[in-house]
């Protein structure tokens, strides 16, 4: 993989602006609002905005919108730092709120008021939403539309005092109530706010900017040139440039849109993933099934997988559906070259070697990496009793099975060839051992003419470790949950989660820190998990070996 970037049409604008001396230096900005955790699609913005900085020796700043403070807390706002360093961009001395420039923004708006370009109004939220118009009718004006410069400005003061309770007034812009932008149609600049302490002011204002009155402006203080956002503020885009050019602002940024991630089998909404927490359907944020850069974190993607699946979708202006399968192949690409491999028998079923020798080591060497000798090797103890997967014995097998079966043979990952000779049932009917012998003569090689359809792993019975495994899977079952109208809830995967006690790993993985990756041999790529604690290893499941989900959806 390669974070070598890749063209595309933002790109082409910022190079003819350089060639034409328009700006000296580019600067972009990243402006999450804290009211949740990022998910992958913030993580394509990210990706764009500091890589571009990055290539044109530029600067990104990180910003956040805090304008909405009951939604917004502290948490959230560290959660995303940790997220941006994560995926391994630095802000450096640029870290600014817009509740840094809020007395800058009130003064901005006294400058509107003053030139007749901003009112008050009285009219109740319903009532305004009232008197918008549609797409096909004009807005009706407000009859507050006409107060006098010095009533406006009377007014907002007295607004800014706490004279009003929250929803008797407020200031919007004076554009036109029939555009056919609804956005120009006199959108609200300012509300008022009690009772809330802001996580950046506390409570020394009860009057606060709204998102389209602030983002523009801030931009603009911050010397921004090109303010890169989703294609859903492009209407937006005509009151964002309206904010800069009609009050004393140092510089013009522009704003470009391009198509947000929409990403299959998982939803992208704040709205909904706040849902899924609070309602309980997932454990948090970092839920490993949540498409939150937490999440990913903490299922085991690493950052480079993350920025490389950003630069492979591109970035364009047309909105399109990504396959999951492309976001799972290349975290799936970026393990193989980078993780060790590891021995785990998530379902044990214990086999004893009845003829074990003597002289038989206790222990086999093993490469850490089949394509990677400087990654070394280990060894793995071996002994007469041994657990293998339960899935690797059929009594009954079906066709094209290549695993144990009564009778025949298969190869042990990097020891003895072996042979079913008996199998042990409990009372109730059910495999609880089998019994098996060795060919002495296959210890680590092939004899010449020997051909062993199978190769299955294995862990020592003696010296193996219980762990905790959790198979996590896609969260919802089709593609587009919710599509139609319908409640996104209908559409969970019930088996998203799949959690395995009692299962048996090599003893070397029992002291692995959390966050450590790697492959189990035959069953995926693994990462220790957090609630991890010494002596009780917990494994969670990144991505397996391959894609199987078109299959398993088909076969029900």
């Amino acid at each position: 993989m390669s974070d070598t970037p890749r063209t595309n049409f933002i790109r082409q604008i910022i190079d003819a602006d350089l060639a034409s001396a328009k700006h000296e230096r580019v600067r972009t900005r990243f402006p999450p609002e804290p009211n949740g955790c990022l998910h992958i699609g913030h993580a394509k913005s990210i990706v764009l905005n500091f890589g571009i900085a990055e290539d044109y020796a530029g600067t990104c700043n990180l910003r956040f919108d805090d304008t909405n403070p009951h939604k917004e807390n502290l948490e959230f706002v560290e959660s995303i730092k940790a997220d941006v360093r994560w995926l391994g961009y630095d802000w450096q001395d640029r870290l600014y709120f817009a509740s840094d420039y809020f007395e800058q923004l009130y003064g901005f708006a006294v400058e509107l008021i003053e030139q007749g370009l901003a009112y008050v109004c009285d009219l109740s939220a319903d009532d305004t939403r009232a008197r918008r118009g549609t797409l096909t009718e004009p807005g009706q004006d407000s009859p507050y539309r006409e107060r006098s410069v010095e009533e406006n400005l009377d007014l907002f003061r007295r607004m800014r005092a706490g004279e009003f309770p929250d929803g008797a007034r407020t200031l919007r812009a004076k554009i036109d109530m029939a555009s056919p932008n609804i956005n120009l149609r006199d959108p609200v600049l300012y509300r008022i706010r009690h009772g809330v302490i802001h996580h950046q002011t506390g409570n020394a204002w009860c009057l606060y900017p709204t998102y389209d009155y602030t983002h523009p402006i801030s931009d603009a203080l911050e010397g921004i040139t090109h303010s890169l956002c989703t294609l859903e503020f492009e209407d937006h885009r005509p009151l964002y440039d309206w904010c800069v050019d009609h009050v004393s602002v140092p510089s013009k940024p522009r704003q470009i849109e391009f198509s947000r991630l929409n990403l299959e089998y998982t939803v992208m909404s704040k709205r909904l993933l706040t849902q899924l927490v609070e309602e309980g359907i997932v454990t948090g944020w970092d839920d490993p099934r949540m498409p939150t850069i937490s999440g990913l974190r903490r299922r085991g993607c690493t950052p480079g997988a993350i920025r490389e699946f950003c630069a492979r979708i591109g970035v364009t202006k047309a909105d399109n559906l990504v396959e999951m399968g492309l976001l799972e192949s290349t975290i799936r690409e970026d393990l193989d070259r980078e993780a060790p491999r590891a021995m785990a028998v998530l379902r044990p079923l214990k086999i004893v070697l009845t003829n074990l020798p003597a002289d038989a080591p206790t222990a086999v060497p093993v490469a850490n990496h089949p394509k990677r000798e400087d990654m070394g090797n280990r060894s793995v103890p071996f002994g007469a009793e041994i657990f293998i997967d339960g899935d690797d014995f059929a009594e009954e097998p079906p066709k094209g099975f290549k695993r144990l079966v009564p009778g025949g043979e298969v190869r042990l990952r990097n020891a003895y060839v072996i042979r079913c000779d008996e199998v042990i049932k409990d009372a109730a009917g059910a495999v609880a051992e089998l019994r098996c012998s060795v060919d002495p003569d296959t210890l680590g090689r092939n004899p010449e003419g020997r051909k062993v359809k199978g190769v299955i792993h294995w862990v020592d019975a003696a010296t193996g470790v219980p762990a905790t495994v959790r198979l996590y899977d896609r969260l919802f079952t089709v593609p587009q949950p919710g599509s139609g109208g319908r409640d996104f809830r209908v559409d969970l995967n019930p088996e998203s989660l799949c959690v395995l006690s009692g299962c048996i790993i090599e003893p070397a993985l029992a002291a692995a820190e959390p966050g450590w990756r790697c492959q189990f041999e035959r069953e995926g790529y693994f990462v220790v998990d957090p609630d991890s604690v010494p002596g009780a290893p917990v494994f969670n499941r990144t991505v397996t070996l391959r894609d199987t989900w078109e299959k398993r959806q088909a076969a029900g």
